[in-house]
């Protein structure tokens, strides 16, 4: 068990929580929740032993390993997929090292009464019972058996890691981690840069293979289907909830319902009270009933109600001026750069007003039909858009295109138009831009800030086919929801690249499959999709069995 005791963290004169204290035990599954600034990702470092608290301290049994995935991480280039993910054993390698060299001392001495001998007996004997210990494992299956689940085919092990993007240097990143078999695994954001796929085999492996885990993730149904504990981090406390993602969701409601209740009520008694000492003040008689008011409204501790709600803030996107019946027809659409094919004679017809999902690993087309559609590539074979399509594109790079000479209030001044000008203060608020925070230039934002203010500039414009490649990345999930909510009210044609589940659920009606040099078109949503895969998968295991 590992206990966290009196945490408090204040940098700047800010205090960001004080005296938090929570164990977490062998085999919990913990969601890390709370709004963006609240502290979950310095709680996980805390945890992690990558920084320090300002006072509290963290405590473990002797020999337990946590391992950590940050957001961000710098691995090395030196080595390739298949070398770097191998360091995952290095303890253990370097355990059978040193007792082999402690062997061949043993055998090349002859003191063997000397102290020096004993005492490299003692040592050799020592490390032998705790490698022998160690299960014995295929060490090359098991890196290879993960890195495939994480999405990596069998040519890119022996590529150097510096081909490859953030998003796949993240991945073998976490196949070390999973490797390693710790007592309780760190993760924050693991599902940002990953496919359908590789994030349900992570869910299976961290469900079935690993110890405790605590997970801080803005991809909801990753977060329900592995979690059994939420810990919520609000206004410098905790919650503990022992439930996952969606129970907690409700009984979070009924704590601020409470909560709220109970402010309104110490609201109404202030207001009685200071309205008695105002009105005898200066009375004679009421002197000592009016002191001792007073003294009560000082003495007075003022209920705080959790994180203020502006869910019922709708955002509508402007009405779509009219596009032909057919947005996009794609027909024998073939791409490849040099000897790599990517898709082959690929069809694709949209209607108007479709809501369709690109799906399927990373690398096998989604982007490269993004970029034909918005011819941004040569390819073989007919591609066309429709009559009248005005395309609004959301890219994954989309934040860095934003002018960082301007203000966030600016940025959505410049575009907005009509009724929606007057409530552009509240839509910044519901995308966590508040205060002095809309004064801001645009060039001092965050990428996650730049990400959220490129997103409401999208929504504002008015265009009938919007394509979204991996909106939701830096997204929390208030902020999701929001934005889905106003995606589902949408008249126009959208399609949507995601990996993240929850997000594509009640918004794709039909999902087109990348993968194998082919793309496959299902008439279906993403539930019935993911449903018959799953089916699929077991079919094929059967054959193998």
């Amino acid at each position: 068990m590992i206990s966290i005791d009196g945490l408090a963290v204040l940098f700047g004169g800010t205090t960001l929580f004080s005296d938090v204290s929570f164990s977490i035990n062998d085999t919990d599954k913990i969601a890390l929740m709370g709004k963006n600034g609240a502290g979950k990702s310095t709680l996980l470092k805390i945890i992690a032993g990558a920084s320090k608290p300002s006072k509290g301290s963290v405590s473990a049994p002797k020999g337990t390993v946590i391992a950590y995935l940050p957001q961000h991480l710098l691995t090395d280039d030196d080595s390739s997929v298949f070398e770097e993910t191998s360091k995952a054993f290095a303890e253990i390698f370097k355990m059978k090292e040193e007792i082999d060299r402690l062997n061949k001392e043993l055998e090349t001495r002859t003191d063997y009464e000397s102290e020096e001998y004993s005492k490299i007996i003692e040592d050799v004997s020592e490390l032998s019972e705790k490698f022998y210990s160690i299960e014995e494992v295929n060490y090359e299956a098991e890196v290879e058996k993960v890195l495939k689940g994480l999405g990596f085919l069998r040519e890119d092990f022996s590529r150097p890691t510096s081909e490859f993007s953030g998003g796949w240097r993240m991945r073998i990143e976490l196949a070390k981690i999973l490797l390693q078999k710790p007592d309780l695994i760190l993760l924050d954001e693991p599902t940002n840069h990953m496919d359908i796929e590789s994030i349900q085999w992570l869910e299976d492996f961290l469900l079935n293979s690993a110890k405790a885990v605590m997970v801080i993730s803005h991809d909801r149904a990753f977060v329900d289907n592995i979690t059994n504990r939420t810990i919520e981090v609000t206004m410098g406390r905790i919650y503990d909830y022992k439930v996952n993602y969606t129970k907690y969701l409700e009984l979070r409601k009924e704590r601020r319902e409470q909560q709220q209740k109970q402010y309104d009520e110490q609201q109404k008694f202030i207001a009685d009270t200071q309205q008695f000492i105002d009105r005898f003040k200066g009375t004679y008689s009421k002197t000592l009933q009016v002191g001792s008011r007073v003294k009560m409204l000082e003495k007075l501790e003022i209920i705080e109600v959790d994180e203020v709600d502006n869910s019922s803030l709708r955002l509508k996107f402007p009405p779509s001026p009219r596009s032909g019946n057919y947005p996009l027809t794609v027909t024998d659409l073939s791409k490849s750069y040099g000897n790599h094919v990517v898709f082959k004679d690929a069809s694709v017809v949209i209607e108007r007003g479709q809501k369709v999902a690109f799906v399927g690993r990373n690398g096998e087309g989604k982007s490269t039909m993004i970029k034909a559609i918005l011819n941004e590539i040569d390819f073989e074979g007919k591609l066309e858009v429709g009559h009248n399509c005005k395309i609004g594109y959301f890219a994954q790079n989309q934040a860095s295109l934003l002018d960082e000479s301007v203000t966030v209030y600016e940025t959505i001044d410049h575009i907005a138009v009509g009724d929606i000008r007057s409530k552009i203060k509240d839509i910044l608020g519901a995308f966590m831009f508040s205060g002095d925070d809309i004064h801001k230039k645009v060039k001092v934002l965050s990428g996650g800030e730049k990400t959220r203010l490129a997103m409401i500039k999208l929504l504002l414009e008015p265009v009938n086919f919007l394509i979204l490649d991996e909106p939701t990345n830096h997204l929390d999930l208030k902020t999701k929801d929001i934005i889905k909510d106003a995606l589902r009210d949408f008249d126009g044609t959208l399609i949507l690249v995601s990996h993240d589940r929850d997000f594509l659920v009640g918004l794709a009606d039909k999902v087109f499959e990348f993968g194998n040099k082919r793309v496959k078109e299902h008439f279906e949503d993403i539930n019935g999709f993911l449903a018959r895969k799953k089916m699929e998968n077991m079919r094929e295991l059967e054959k193998k069995n």
